[in-house]
């Protein structure tokens, strides 16, 4: 007979791991008792020990050194753990590096010695936002703070020999500091059902005729969440896109949605949000070159799966022909498509497909951003003064210019090699007391006049197609034309430009 203790342990255990999917525990007289990471059940004593690894200096008692370089090309190990365990908890920061500079770093996790990750994707994508941007996220295993800058899991992740993680800096330039935690629990011993946590990346850009696979994964286990990013070739809604979940090998899905948006779980198109199961992280509205990075996490509704299971979704929504008139609501479009599967399985999974290379993940080739501050000597501003600000932006740092009074006019001087068309990017600064910008380039008015202000301080890029740039010298201005009634100022912050020519 197993004694009454026992049974409470493993029966603890066995919710530790389960965790957000809904265990409860039975002691050994029936009492029903909460899930593992609910309020009341703090009052029980965990079985195990509690650890950490960290980027504390090794001679913490008199140094504030606390965090890492990673080099361009380099892999650091954040944690190498003896089992049986469980993570409880992952926390990162750091300071940027280069643009998007979170799809340049890969996280890895390796599960009981496996020469193979079970997790392996970017680490902005990992943290629930697409694109290599930076984003507060508020939802159950994922939260992102201190504008997307401190990054949050809680996905429970056990592991019975060892857990190894590693960070990868697939980026031309060093991410200095980096700071992390890595929560975790070792425990007596493991459930038989005790299953890996797993989450890959994937992307086609442009996504190819037929349905998008999010995930084609073999074993047995449950579906977890869906991080799911587009980037748009052409304007307005391109979600009517239905879900469809392929069970165990069935040739008719037995999970059939009604549209990207419904699968979502939001309705009649997405919006910013953040729920604790649902939400968007990133949404530039319906518009040539915008981005939507969503999430839907199937807490409360796992998908569970004996043999197999594959899940996607079609890429469909409007289409318009050459001359920009309307073919139909309802066909294919060529968007470029990325994503991150969650699951659990009792196996390691099969290796990966290769993750796509670094510079493919982003949106624009390093070589063409040029950073305001390197242009600082070619800037002219009328009605402030232009100045470096160091902080998180690509390089570390942005040319800001603050001011009280409207009219204000910041310019620019930049140079391409050839005469052409061009795509013409910059990424300007929101924050509190900004004002309200309209674009010109080489003194013609081009795109809609820009709303600098914002709660949640963040970067924002803005896009101006169908440039026409000289060889040579060519001149961007900002111009300002207001304010909104919450800022309290008509500043405005730079941080780069990227001018990219088209073929």
């Amino acid at each position: 007979m197993f004694s009454r203790s026992f049974l409470i342990t493993a029966a603890f255990l066995a919710c530790l791991i389960i965790g957000f999917s809904g265990c409860m525990r039975i002691d050994s007289s029936h009492t029903v008792m909460p899930e593992s990471g609910s309020l009341s059940s703090l009052a029980a004593v965990i079985p195990g020990r509690t650890y950490r690894s960290s980027s504390s200096a090794a001679e913490w008692r008199n140094t504030n050194e606390d965090a890492r370089v990673i080099e361009p090309g380099q892999t650091l190990e954040i944690a190498n753990l003896q089992g049986p365990g469980v993570i409880n908890h992952i926390w990162s920061t750091m300071v940027i590096g280069e643009l998007f500079h979170p799809r340049l770093l890969v996280i890895r996790m390796y599960w009981d010695g496996s020469q193979h990750p079970s997790v392996e994707c970017p680490l902005g994508d990992f943290f629930g936002v697409g694109f290599g941007l930076e984003r507060d996220l508020h939802s159950k295993p994922i939260n992102v703070g201190s504008h997307g800058r401190a990054r949050n899991c809680y996905w429970k992740m056990p592991f019975r020999e060892s857990a190894r993680i590693t960070i990868t800096n697939e980026g031309r330039k060093a991410i200095s500091p980096f700071f992390w935690y890595v929560d975790w629990q070792q425990v007596p011993s493991l459930p038989d059902n005790a299953a890996y946590f797993h989450a890959m990346y994937r992307q086609e850009h442009p996504a190819r005729p037929g349905n998008y696979v999010v995930a084609d994964i073999e074993g047995e286990g449950q579906y977890v969440g869906t991080l799911l990013n587009i980037h748009q070739k052409q304007g307005s809604w391109w979600g009517e896109g239905d879900d469809f979940f392929f069970i165990d090998g069935e040739k008719e899905p037995s999970l059939r949605g009604t549209g990207s948006e419904d699968y979502l779980c939001d309705a009649w198109g997405v919006r910013l949000s953040s729920y604790p199961e649902y939400g968007t992280s990133v949404f530039e509205y319906n518009a040539p070159d915008s981005r939507t990075s969503s999430y839907r996490w199937h807490i409360s509704d796992p998908v569970s799966f004996d043999k197999s299971l594959r899940f996607e979704i079609e890429h469909k929504g409007v289409v318009f022909d050459e001359k920009g008139e309307l073919i139909t609501h309802f066909g294919e479009r060529d968007d470029d498509f990325s994503s991150v599967a969650f699951w659990y399985q009792r196996q390691i999974h099969k290796p990966f497909p290769p993750l796509p290379p670094a510079y493919d993940r982003i949106r624009h080739d390093p070589d063409n951003v040029i950073e305001a501050e390197s242009l600082l000597e070619n800037i002219t501003v009328r009605g402030g003064k232009a100045q470096i600000q160091y902080g998180p932006w690509s390089g570390a740092r942005q040319v800001r210019s603050d001011t009280a009074e409207p009219g204000q006019e910041l310019e620019l001087e930049f140079e391409v090699e050839k005469a052409g068309l061009y795509t013409l990017s910059f990424y300007l600064t929101k924050a509190t007391n900004y004002g309200i910008y309209t674009a010109y380039v080489n003194g013609n008015a081009a795109g809609k006049p820009m709303d600098l202000y914002t709660e949640s301080f963040h970067t924002r890029g803005f896009i101006l197609p169908n440039q026409n740039l000289a060889a040579g010298k060519n001149k961007l201005t900002l111009r300002n034309t207001g304010k909104n009634g919450a800022s309290t100022g008509y500043g405005i912050g730079i941080d780069c430009i990227v001018a990219e020519k088209k073929q």
